[in-house]
């Protein structure tokens, strides 16, 4: 179980409308809970996680059209809308799992329709139960 929320926040960002979470403090919650198999940790950024921690990485993406409508119907000002837009289009979040983990580990998969989902849950299903099998092996 982690902290309660306010702990593994350093400050707030006035800019961005959002906490500024401590990333050692995060990983270091996380630790031993990632030592048991199986954890699936759901983050929008990797850098800081441990590669030891993830045999494999998802990383969604999103039409940067879609991307924008749900950021404005969430209330997110022209700043922060506008640098997760930038973020989605320039693929930084794939770039930087790339970086932090083996490239053979990390996928894109495409998250813009409710199939596409649908896909996606059933891929990672289907890694989950192949991993089970050779982990159990």
């Amino acid at each position: 179980t982690l902290l309660p929320k306010e702990q593994l926040y350093d400050n707030y960002d006035e800019e961005y409308n959002c906490p500024i979470l401590d990333e050692d403090r995060v990983a270091d919650e996380l630790d031993n809970q990632m030592r048991e198999c199986g954890v699936i940790v759901d983050y929008h950024g990797c850098d800081f996680f441990p590669e030891r921690w993830f045999p494999i990485v998802f990383v969604l993406r999103i039409d940067a059209n879609i991307l924008y409508e749900i950021l404005q119907m969430r209330g997110y000002n022209e700043k922060k809308l506008k640098d997760n837009i930038q973020c989605e289009i320039f693929q930084v979040l794939y770039e930087e799992a790339t970086a932090s983990y083996k490239e053979e580990v990390v996928h894109q998969l495409p998250s813009n329709k409710p199939e596409e989902l649908e896909n996606n849950v059933d891929q990672i299903l289907k890694w989950i139960e192949q991993w089970i099998k050779d982990y159990n092996s």
